[in-house]
């Protein structure tokens, strides 16, 4: 009896682990994902990790940089004094950084085993490529007009907290959907999302679990699931995958030298509110192409009234500045921030201190990763920090 018991316990040991192995591995390594030790690592290793799609291919004409010397400048002001920037490239554990003037490769340096070749995770740095092609979908005629509900797009969304909130809501964070995107709150709903994540869920799922917090269009509130439903409505209107309408729209059209990947569900939908998966000369190459108004070699890649539409803040509640009408100091537009003060600088930023920042009035492009184990705990700080280092930098080059 004890034998058939034994035999038993082990056939369903090995049940359990064929069907339910990787779940549990991927929950395992969620957990560990941001620790001091790993998390560079991690950030360079999502495939290992999570369920990734199949490459997004590099371009077939690859751009590379010109070059040109320069140096970085030894100090920044930030909180009141001047610092050194090689120490708050370190304390914000930089994985790498480069500074782009009229085109030209300033600076390029990795840290953290990280290189040139290295395919980092954007986190929500990839809102702002889902907010490029919403714009050209928009163009297109694929999409009528972001005026419009979401729902006459996803009929499934209707009874959901997105019932009757506009495109435009959605685009400006402002769709009223209650979410808590607290990363340091072990129950928020941003990581109940990555333990949903994890388990291989279903993101649309997901999304149309979520409730009506306020009137759409009146508060500005970052939900990440936000960028998630425009990735449903790209999916549904051009009859193609994301990944696909990245690469033929933008992707290949720009040079990119490397391919790339999104985190994905079990159904193979790509995580659009913070899954791709890129090198940093990708990343600056996007940057690029908004600081010349969505033009690449003569070719209006991006709407320039879209890239011009991205980066105003149209409402009250998209303004910079503390205010009671938006949870968040900076202000925003269409998936992209607005620092602020002066209005003319503005940046695409993921969790962990990823950006790409763009400087209209000197010609500065500057890309980051980074691995900052600190993030949860300085979110704002690290913010406004990098801010002024990037602002710092782009002085110098004056």
């Amino acid at each position: 009896m004890y034998k058939i018991l034994l035999i038993l316990l082990s056939v369903l040991l090995i049940i359990i682990g064929v069907f339910y192995g990787p779940k549990i591995a991927r929950l395992y390594h969620l957990a560990n994902l941001y620790n001091e030790d790993s998390i560079a690592s991690n950030f360079i290793n999502i495939d290992k990790i999570f369920s990734v799609s199949e490459p997004i291919p590099s371009s077939d004409k690859p751009y590379t940089f010109p070059t040109r010397d320069f140096v970085l400048p030894e100090t920044y002001f930030f909180d009141g004094e001047q610092r050194l920037l090689s120490e708050g490239l370190e304390h914000f554990k930089t994985d790498g950084l480069i500074v782009l003037h009229n085109g030209d490769l300033l600076y390029e340096n990795y840290w953290n085993n990280n290189s040139a070749t290295s395919k980092h995770i954007a986190f929500s740095v990839t809102k702002s490529f889902v907010s490029a092609l919403v714009g050209i979908a928009l163009d297109e005629g694929l999409i009528d007009n972001i005026e419009d509900p979401i729902t006459k797009y996803l009929p499934d969304f209707k009874g959901t907290g997105y019932e009757g909130v506009r495109i435009k809501d959605i685009l400006q964070m402002s769709s009223g959907v209650d979410f808590n995107e607290d990363y340091a709150d072990p129950k928020s709903d941003i990581n109940r999302f990555g333990r949903a994540t994890a388990r291989g869920s279903s993101f649309r799922d997901f999304a149309k679990s979520l409730e009506r917090g306020r009137e759409p269009g009146t508060y500005h509130h970052y939900v990440s699931i936000d960028t998630q439903v425009l990735g449903f409505l790209l999916a549904e209107v051009t009859g193609m995958p994301l990944k696909e309408y990245l690469y033929k729209k933008i992707w290949n059209k720009i040079g990119m030298e490397d391919d790339a990947f999104f985190i994905v569900d079990n159904n193979g939908v790509e995580m659009a509110l913070g899954g791709l998966n890129a090198t940093l000369r990708d990343y600056a190459k996007f940057g690029e192409l908004y600081l010349n108004r969505g033009k690449w070699n003569g070719e209006q890649v991006v709407p320039a009234s879209w890239v011009d539409a991205s980066h105003t803040t149209d409402g009250p509640h998209l303004k910079p500045g503390e205010s009671e009408l938006s949870s968040s100091p900076w202000g925003y537009g269409l998936q992209w921030w607005v620092p602020g003060f002066p209005d003319t600088d503005y940046t695409a930023s993921g969790v962990y201190n990823q950006y790409i920042y763009i400087d209209p009035l000197t010609n500065v492009v500057i890309a980051k990763t980074s691995s900052n184990h600190r993030y949860t705990s300085e979110k704002e700080y690290s913010k406004a920090a990098h801010v002024a280092m990037f602002r710092a930098i782009a002085e110098s080059i004056r």
